[in-house]
């Protein structure tokens, strides 16, 4: 996710991320969980397989000095096994993730996603976008550059 598009993400979450429990998955380098932190997030949980990502992350952490936990494995292994709940939380896909593994991953968080909680799924332009799953609805989807952000919410009972 460009700086762009992440500013803008965060502009448009607003004073939804201060004290919010935040999942970063597919966290990369940390990027979106670590600007989170810096707005005054909780806590952030960093899920990312790739261990050369990892170490890029580690050294993040350690140098931006915010905290956060960092997950190795698997995004759905680790959602399956969880039992955490989270305000909000960060999909950043490979681009070459599947729409059916986008969109499995999807209705996993759903689970683990308080009441009223969002879910920022990024995928690139172009590709079939992905439906929220049951429980869960588009509350936006915007375009940037080759980059699209769906917001999507966790229904209240």
């Amino acid at each position: 996710m460009t700086d762009r598009v992440r500013e803008a993400v965060f502009s448009s979450l607003g004073g939804r991320v201060e004290g919010a429990v935040v999942a970063d998955l597919f966290a990369g380098t940390g990027s979106i969980g670590l600007e989170a932190l810096s707005r005054g997030a909780a806590a952030v949980t960093f899920v990312e397989r790739s261990r050369r990502a990892r170490a890029v992350l580690d050294a993040n952490i350690a140098a931006v000095g915010l905290g956060g936990v960092v997950v190795a494995g698997d995004v759905e292994q680790w959602l399956d096994a969880g039992d955490g709940q989270f305000d909000l939380a960060f999909v950043d896909p490979p681009y070459a993730l599947s729409l059916p593994s986008v969109e499995s991953i999807l209705g996993r968080l759903a689970v683990r996603m308080v009441e009223g909680g969002i879910v920022v799924l990024h995928r690139r332009v172009g590709t079939s976008p992905a439906e929220a799953p049951d429980g869960m609805a588009i509350a936006d989807r915007r375009r940037y550059g080759d980059s699209e952000i769906s917001r999507i919410v966790k229904e209240t009972s």
